[in-house]
């Protein structure tokens, strides 16, 4: 462990290479927005610039690392003590490793893009290690984009397929807890560039996954389609109209639903507790706009559970966010999977620089109450700011405001949170 940070930070120093830059020749790198440089089968035997790629002739080989250490602080009034109490909802002020990642991937020397992706995830607060996204990404002109087969997003939501380091808040909203993280499977990604249309289209098992933590259905399928009625080609001015669907046979006919108030360090605040249900259907909306620094955008969802002895309850959520690149970059766009990935950091603060500074506002809920099922109903409002330091290092701040709406009561929850984030991609 202590190799791999001595390597992280000596990155820090001495990299000279972005991991959210631009480059012209490039293979996506799994489903998420990563990418890598690509190697045509004629010059595979040629040096590779990235400083952590190795070129082994069969396949190139990149390694990464990441990490978020993250403190948070609470406040409630005296509604909320009560319903602390009533919930078992007793957070705790202070320091946590949220995560700690190894990523390593390449491309395959071969006629057809092949590139093959391993993460690996130590969880924090489980004290294990699981597998993150890994499997192998197959181009397929024919089919007008790519193929992933592995672990990876299911691909419901722009903000749920994107990279979790990525993110402009530190937390993805509320609503879509209710999908799984991960799923075993294979997934279709295509883009047609004249009709200005992409999907991404997938069914997962839990042949692999089944007794892992988010493995709660036995099978599901889901698709999302997006427009992109402007889809400037240097990602700075975008407006993508998408759509969400999903339906999942659930594991052993129960589940349960449970959501964070967007702090990683918290309890749950809202929790459904265990109900039968045999399968369930999710749709959603999103709308994304992006303008050089400036980002808008909303993402809202339903979540139906076929669960007569519960009244077949629907579970609503959503967001909208307002985010400003203060010194003037754009977050770039991908059609790959139709997503937003890294800021780019030009600036450096390790080249004299200020770095690339954002300011952000984003208000969300999720209601867990509906049918017999009283799981509790929360809203926050988040004003943050996020300064990337360096490619790969960035400090985000945040308060939040919310109100907990269960156990016939009201409550309102305060959270100061700061987060120092580390990635090598």
């Amino acid at each position: 462990m202590k190799t791999l940070w001595h390597a992280a930070f000596l990155h820090i120093l001495l990299c000279q290479q972005l991991p959210a830059q631009e480059v012209k020749d490039t293979v996506p790198d799994g489903t998420q927005g990563e990418i890598l440089t690509k190697k045509n089968t004629t010059d595979f035997g040629k040096t590779d610039k990235p400083w952590n790629q190795i070129n082994f002739g069969f396949t190139t080989f990149r390694f990464g690392v990441g990490a978020l250490f993250e403190y948070a602080a609470f406040g409630m009034d005296k509604t909320a003590n009560e319903q602390s109490d009533s919930i078992g909802y007793d957070p705790e002020t202070g320091y946590k490793l949220r995560d700690f990642r190894v990523l390593l991937s390449g491309q395959v020397k071969s006629k057809r893009f092949i590139t093959w992706k391993v993460g690996l995830m130590y969880d924090g607060p489980t004290h294990s290690w699981f597998l993150r996204e890994s499997g192998v990404m197959v181009g397929v002109p024919e089919l007008w984009g790519h193929i992933f087969v592995g672990r990876t997003k299911e691909g419901f939501s722009l903000n749920k397929v994107m990279n979790g380091y990525a993110g402009w808040t530190m937390e993805r909203q509320m609503a879509i807890d209710v999908i799984p993280i991960l799923a075993d499977g294979i997934k279709w990604m295509g883009y047609l560039p004249k009709k200005k249309f992409l999907w991404n289209l997938g069914i997962f098992t839990d042949w692999l996954s089944k007794g892992q933590s988010f493995s709660t259905y036995d099978w599901q399928t889901a698709a999302r389609l997006a427009w992109l009625p402007i889809n400037d080609e240097s990602g700075k001015r975008v407006l993508h109209i998408g759509t969400s669907l999903r339906y999942g046979k659930t594991l052993d006919g129960k589940i349960r639903l449970r959501s964070r108030p967007e702090a990683f360090p918290a309890p749950y605040i809202i929790d459904t507790q265990t109900f039968e249900s045999d399968h369930s259907t999710h749709i959603g909306g999103e709308v994304y706009y992006t303008k050089g620094p400036l980002m808008l955008g909303s993402e809202l969802y339903a979540h139906k559970f076929h669960a007569p002895k519960s009244g077949d309850p629907v579970f609503q959520g959503g967001d909208i966010v307002a985010s400003y690149i203060i010194t003037g970059q754009s977050r770039p766009y991908t059609t790959v999977s139709g997503i937003y990935s890294f800021v780019p950091v030009p600036n450096s603060i390790l080249k004299g620089g200020i770095g690339t500074i954002e300011v952000l506002l984003r208000y969300s809920q999720l209601d867990l109450t509906d049918g017999t099922i009283t799981g509790g109903k929360f809203w926050r409002l988040t004003p943050a700011v996020n300064w990337y330091l360096t490619p790969s290092l960035r400090l985000g701040f945040a308060y939040g405001y919310g109100k907990l709406d269960r156990v016939n009561m009201k409550g309102v929850h305060q959270f100061a949170q700061a987060r120092l984030q580390f990635v090598i991609l």
